[in-house]
């Protein structure tokens, strides 16, 4: 396991569209445990290979709760509801937007193995799932902010968020 560079803002690969994942070998298996190192170090809610210089239709997400969820060729397959807040990314560093997004997301993915399955997710999850599924179809969200955060409402952000 090892850690990787994240690709930021600029770099002409967070705009492609990324392939389907063909082959569930070893090969996945590093990205996925790279990925997931990588994530950790940074903090981060969620990461897409695209973020890592992979174009291959793969996810990773944690919110806190349930460990880190692996999802390889994700599908959006129900959303509902709408939930407007701050949104940042690990490839627009120290930038937050307000985006709306749905309250309740289900993905329907396979597993580091080529096993389907499906998942779901309200609030932070499904903002999560929304924002990594977004990568790879080359989109991030300052595409769809509805606004950017000014550095003082940042800062003011990042002094609550302490509080807590």
């Amino acid at each position: 396991m090892a850690l990787r560079n994240i690709v930021t803002v600029g770099d002409p690969i967070l705009k492609k569209k990324c392939r389907p994942v063909i082959l569930f070998d070893a090969k996945l298996h590093t990205l996925l445990d790279d990925m997931a190192d990588t994530l950790i170090e940074a903090n981060g809610v969620g990461l897409a290979a695209p973020q890592v210089g992979i174009l291959r239709r793969v996810v990773i997400v944690d919110t806190g709760d349930d460990g880190i969820v692996e999802m390889v060729n994700p599908k959006m397959i129900e959303k509902s509801g709408e939930q407007t807040g701050s949104e940042g990314c690990l490839s627009v560093p120290g930038e937050y937007g307000i985006v709306t997004r749905p309250m309740y997301a289900k993905v329907r993915a396979q597993d580091r193995f080529g096993k389907w399955f499906e998942i779901e997710g309200e609030e932070l999850m499904a903002r999560a799932f929304c924002h990594e599924l977004d990568h790879l179809d080359g989109h991030i969200y300052t595409e769809i902010a509805e606004r950017m955060l000014t550095p003082e409402e940042l800062q003011e952000m990042t002094a609550e968020a302490s509080e807590e």
